[in-house]
């Protein structure tokens, strides 16, 4: 069993984000234990990506979870929506998964329990995201109020806590904290709509937000793009 002091559950879906909150969650002197959830998400590139960030992280296992999310749809991300290019934009894009972060901490958790872990790391972001409710600061509250109400460790006084390390970070933030910590930005993939040889496409939120990030932060940017991110 992990010693609960120093293991740590983190979601990691192998973009810039999750990079980046398993980096400090690492410097923090936690060992990983990684989830990737593969809901059959439209970008699969990303579940690589993982793979590598958690072997260079030296995750002690990297667990990827089947999770069909195709089956009940409702998103650019599973399903045959098309993924929205114009820009960010205002309000729940429809690249929003319904409860997504709801049900990868909900895996989380019951990993965590299992293995003696209290501590559990996601990489959400307030600030520089697009306009996600599941990123916000009261879920992650509730969510935590939860997790101690609703397993027999968190009801016999063994707390959960929920680490959002990321939470009031810019995305020009988190990339020089990648920088700080040491991480190849470039082994993470953000894309949502990867293109058929492998780049980034760059007119996804995503894209464009990744991008934004590495200019503000006056850093280069390690990212292939099919078409270079508007400023």
């Amino acid at each position: 069993m992990a010693t609960p002091a120093k293991a740590a559950i983190v979601l990691l879906s192998g973009g810039l984000d999750s990079m980046v909150a398993a980096g400090l969650a690492r410097e923090s002197g936690h060992d990983l234990y990684a989830l990737t959830i593969n809901y059959n998400q439209r970008h699969f590139i990303e579940l690589e990506a993982a793979t590598t960030l958690a072997r260079t992280l030296g995750a002690k296992r990297h667990v990827i979870l089947p999770l069909d999310l195709r089956q009940f749809g409702g998103s650019a991300l599973t399903d045959d929506i098309a993924v929205p290019k114009e820009g960010v934009g205002e309000g729940i894009p429809v690249t929003y998964v319904p409860a997504r972060n709801t049900i990868f901490l909900s895996v989380a958790l019951g990993w965590a329990e299992a293995v003696g872990a209290r501590n559990l790391f996601i990489g959400v972001n307030a600030l520089d995201y697009s306009g996600y409710p599941d990123c916000r600061p009261a879920f992650i509250e509730a969510f935590e109020t939860m997790a101690n109400l609703a397993t027999k460790a968190g009801v016999e006084g063994d707390r959960f806590t929920v680490h959002v390390p990321l939470l009031n970070m810019s995305k020009a933030d988190i990339a020089r904290e990648a920088a700080r910590l040491g991480l190849d930005a470039g082994q993470s993939w953000s894309c949502y709509d990867p293109t058929p040889d492998r780049q980034h496409c760059g007119l996804c939120d995503s894209c464009r937000l990744r991008a934004k990030g590495f200019t503000e932060a006056g850093l280069a940017d390690p990212t292939r793009y099919a078409t270079r991110p508007a400023p």
